[in-house]
């Protein structure tokens, strides 16, 4: 059983299948101060951006990848969220096509530097689970649980009887998954990343409903 879903929230509007091309703005604003992307990026918004078009276009051709986003009442992308399942992995084609575009759009350092971090989180991820690759809100939209819902929601919607796995390497953010039931499978340093590793159960002892309070509290 999975958390209730409180709805995309007054004034908000969910799309469950958006193309990658909507969420790509959204995370690269989202991630400007994220440690693993400025560690990637080395704080280029050019090369943020390019990387997250990169990203995006190639997990798109995975067989049941699922993107997320909610926007405001004129159609304004607020906030993204992008899922692999369990065991996909892109094709050999697709790889060399995002290496290449990651290549020409970001250069070789980002290039090498997501692979790096790819590597360390994929031996960690569990068998079974999904993979909870990204989920950010803009910037100008932060602070009115907008992230939070989005959360919810596709912790309600996904079927994950192997429950969710993610990375993060931002300590605030640990913290926020937490009261949504995951917990730390193990931490990682990757170049100067410390990196958390989390996995949540489909349902997680006490279970958190989409607000991350947990029922009864």
């Amino acid at each position: 059983m999975s958390d209730p879903d409180r709805g995309p929230g007054p004034g908000l509007v969910r799309d469950d299948a958006p193309p990658p091309g909507r969420c790509a703005p959204v995370l690269a604003a989202a991630f400007v101060r994220e440690p693993a992307m400025a560690w990637i990026a080395g704080g280029s918004d050019r090369v943020r951006q390019a990387w997250f078009t990169a990203t995006l276009r190639t997990h798109a051709t995975l067989p049941g990848a699922r993107r997320h986003l909610l926007a405001d009442g004129r159609g304004r992308p607020l906030a993204a969220a992008v899922l692999t399942p369990p065991a996909a992995v892109p094709s050999g084609a697709a790889r060399a096509a995002w290496a290449a575009r990651t290549l020409a759009g970001c250069g070789p350092r980002a290039l090498v530097r997501t692979l790096r971090y790819l590597h360390a989180a994929e031996a960690e991820t569990p068998a079974g689970a999904w993979t909870l690759e990204f989920i950010g809100v803009e910037p100008g939209a932060a602070g009115r649980g907008t992230g939070g819902r989005l959360l919810g929601h596709l912790l309600a919607t996904t079927p994950a009887p192997g429950g969710i796995f993610l990375t993060t390497a931002d300590g605030a953010n640990v913290r926020l998954y937490r009261r949504f039931g995951f917990t730390t499978v193990r931490r990682l340093t990757v170049g100067p990343l410390e990196v958390t590793a989390m996995w949540r159960p489909d349902a997680p002892p006490g279970h958190a409903p989409a607000d991350g309070r947990r029922r009864g509290s």
